[in-house]
């Protein structure tokens, strides 16, 4: 499999700087908006936390593109950090006959 070496970036960072800074709005007034706690709001744009499939849809509404946008920043950034984590040592594997 083609591993990258460097990580993709947290959905919270693209949240932050793409869509919440460059549009001069705050944490407080978008979490407002999309009726989220601001800490939790400010959890995902501190990337402390991730993107749940519901506040995708809540994103996707709110700013005009795709839920899917969001869950595939939010996939591709966990995956990529599994990759390295999980130990493969040990696991059978099952070819096909």
């Amino acid at each position: 499999m083609l591993q990258r070496s460097l990580p993709p970036v947290h959905p919270g960072e693209i949240l932050r700087e793409l869509f919440i800074q460059q549009r001069g709005l705050t944490i407080t007034e978008v979490a407002a908006g999309l009726k989220i706690a601001r800490g939790n709001l400010s959890a995902i744009v501190n990337e402390h936390a991730g993107i749940s499939p519901e506040l995708a849809v809540k994103l996707s509404e709110a700013f005009g593109n795709t839920a899917a946008f969001w869950i595939n920043l939010q996939k591709n950034w966990e995956l990529w950090h599994a990759e390295r984590s999980v130990s493969r040592k040990g696991i059978r594997h099952f070819k096909a006959a």
